[in-house]
């Protein structure tokens, strides 16, 4: 596999790394899990249900302790690393293709006392920079999508992993039985000609021998999420005038309206998925 970035990974590299997306991640979802949440109510905030996720994965994968060895592909901010790291005492590696991000991820690390246990590496899961069969579990939240070689992720993912580690991922995907060219609007901003799938990953657990732990279909949750993120960014619009262009946030709320209207007509789906090698 090349060292070179995938098109479709430096389109996402370049778009994180803009300070207007920087900004808007930081500050509508909070810079901590920049995740999609699983909602008790309407009126939960995006960090409590961001949170939540990161809790319910961590409690589904298990067998997590001050010896584990995690991988967190696609780790934004790093809080899904400092909640492991915090509540379990375990090591665990970052690896994310933004820069940006990533000195945000270090320096709240260092803030929190952290450090010796999270590191922190620039670099793309497509090609990960870490050594063969040395984690006991990898973790991915709603990243995956951005992979040019979405199959070659998860060759990385069955390099890593020791024998019996477990993978335990969200990713938001396209329905089973979606129809060919409606989520052309979701697609085209992100610059892909597809999304996974339920049967994509369950297909290409197959294909690496993996076992399947469980699969769980959370995909209102979608709804749920990016409708509570566009509310939030047009209530807020004002006071972040300053900080996130007009454009780029007209750009956001035209955009998380096209994954509302797609997850609301059963085109998109959601969930957490969990294989073990």
């Amino acid at each position: 596999m090349s060292a070179k970035p995938s098109e479709v990974v430096q389109v996402a590299r370049e778009y994180y790394n803009s300070e207007d997306a920087d900004n808007f991640y930081f500050e509508i979802w909070g810079g901590e899990d920049i995740h999609i949440g699983l909602y008790r109510d309407a009126a939960e905030s995006i960090a409590v249900a961001s949170t939540r996720t990161v809790a319910t994965m961590a409690h589904e994968l298990g067998a997590i302790t001050n010896r584990s060895r995690i991988a967190d592909f696609g780790a934004g901010y790093g809080g899904s690393a400092r909640w492991l790291a915090r509540t379990y005492g375990c090591h665990v590696s970052c690896v994310n293709l933004s820069e940006v991000q990533n000195d945000r991820n270090r320096s709240i690390t260092k803030a929190a006392g952290l450090s010796d246990l999270i590191d922190v590496h620039d670099a793309s899961f497509e090609n990960a920079p870490l050594d063969d069969a040395s984690f006991d579990h990898v973790w991915s939240q709603d990243s995956l999508l951005h992979a040019g070689d979405r199959a070659a992720v998860l060759d990385e993912v069955d390099r890593i992993l020791k024998p019996g580690g477990g993978f335990i991922f969200t990713d938001p995907m396209q329905a089973d039985d979606c129809p060919d060219g409606v989520l052309e609007p979701v697609l085209d901003r992100l610059h892909l000609d597809s999304l996974g799938s339920f049967a994509f990953y369950r297909k290409e657990a197959e294909r690496l021998g993996w076992t399947e732990v469980r699969i769980h279909d959370l995909t209102p949750q979608l709804v749920a999420h990016y409708t509570r993120v566009r509310q939030d960014l047009a209530s807020r619009r004002p006071e972040l005038a300053d900080r996130i262009s007009e454009e780029y946030i007209d750009r956001m709320i035209a955009g998380l309206g096209h994954w509302v209207d797609a997850g609301s007509n059963g085109h998109l789906a959601w969930g957490i998925l969990h294989f073990r090698k």
